[in-house]
């Protein structure tokens, strides 16, 4: 009796076991994700909304003459930035130095940097 009993349990609750993700999928839809971010992160996507698409000014930069007399300018929302400089195209290194403001500043191949305002985000 013990044996028809297992089988009763088994066979009812193979019955109630929803295999099919079909009816929840057409549903399930997320937020902007402007709407959820909040602090540092929305500034940062209310910047690329509004076309700016590097906000932080992260990405790499070309160097121009970086002469003293007309020097490559990083720009900075604050007092000091960290600035990496590739001084040859193959080279495989870079020359890392802090840049203060007011400060021009050259590098170890002779190029010239000098930090200006921008606005912070």
């Amino acid at each position: 009796m013990a044996s028809l009993c297992g089988r009763v349990v088994a066979s009812t609750a193979r019955k109630h076991i929803l295999t099919s993700n079909y009816r929840f999928a057409s549903k399930v839809t997320f937020g902007d994700p402007v709407e959820h971010a909040t602090g540092l992160e929305k500034r940062e996507l209310l910047a690329k909304v509004a076309g700016n698409e590097n906000p932080f000014d992260m990405r790499v930069q070309k160097r121009g003459p970086g002469t003293k007399a007309q020097p490559n300018e990083i720009p900075s929302a604050f007092d000091a930035r960290i600035v990496g400089c590739v001084c040859e195209e193959d080279s495989t290194s870079i020359n890392w130095m802090w840049l203060h403001k007011g400060e021009p500043k050259r590098c170890e191949c002779g190029h010239w940097f000098n930090l200006v305002h921008k606005a912070p985000v």
